[in-house]
């Protein structure tokens, strides 16, 4: 059975046919409307979907999984499981598209970097802002879930903006997914001073050109 999600799209189901997806996955304690403030600087050709992570933890805001804040400690199996369910939901509505692209924020980088991980051959590009990649180190029952070797044979196109002074990720975390994005995507990495824990309007202009070029130039020279 197919995860429940509750979704906001840009298109009505009957406009979507063989437009590009892009999926907006937000961060720890936000909604599927945290993201939908950069769509009208991104390119309305493509279908933007905006998911609401399962976990509530009321008050309108949301998890993809439990995380220990001080510390960003989490369970590595419930990553796991929030990936694996995350994917089921994907394969359900992905046909439908001519591509498919992640686009995550904080945490939700965290759970399109995985994505990409374990189904390298389905996705076109993929964008993260103010997050980080999982280490597979760091707990049990994700050692093996990882194809960072398939991966890297894509080099999928992988935009990574973030703060150097970002007060919420701990350098270890960086320094992580630094590492792990230079052997396995093709990576186009901004530094936006004065964007903290967030994402500024010059970012979501460099996204927009990014989708342009990698998801809808590509698009153009496939058809031709």
């Amino acid at each position: 059975m197919t995860a429940d999600y509750t979704v906001e799209w840009t298109r009505r189901e009957s406009e979507r046919e063989g437009t590009p997806l892009a999926v907006l996955l937000h961060g720890h304690g936000a909604n599927e409307r945290d993201l939908l403030g950069m769509v009208p600087g991104l390119p309305d050709e493509l279908t933007y979907a905006s998911v609401r992570a399962p976990v509530s933890m009321g008050f309108g805001a949301y998890t993809w999984f439990d995380l220990d804040v001080e510390r960003l400690a989490y369970s590595s199996a419930a990553a796991r499981q929030a990936v694996e369910d995350l994917w089921e939901w994907l394969d359900s509505v992905r046909g439908q598209h001519s591509s498919v692209t992640l686009i995550g924020f904080s945490m939700g980088m965290a759970l399109a970097t995985s994505l990409l991980r374990i189904r390298p051959e389905a996705f076109q590009a993929a964008v993260g802002l103010s997050g980080f990649a999982v280490d597979p180190q760091r707990g049990e029952g994700i050692e093996d879930f990882f194809n960072d070797e398939a991966l890297s044979s894509h080099k999928i196109p992988f935009f990574w903006g973030r703060d150097q002074a970002d007060p919420i990720i701990p350098e270890e975390m960086v320094e992580y997914t630094h590492k792990w994005a230079n052997s396995t995507v093709n990576l186009t990495k901004v530094l936006y001073a004065g964007a903290g824990h967030g994402v500024v309007p010059q970012e979501i202009s460099h996204v927009g050109e990014f989708l342009r070029m990698e998801v809808l130039g590509r698009r153009v020279s496939a058809q031709r």
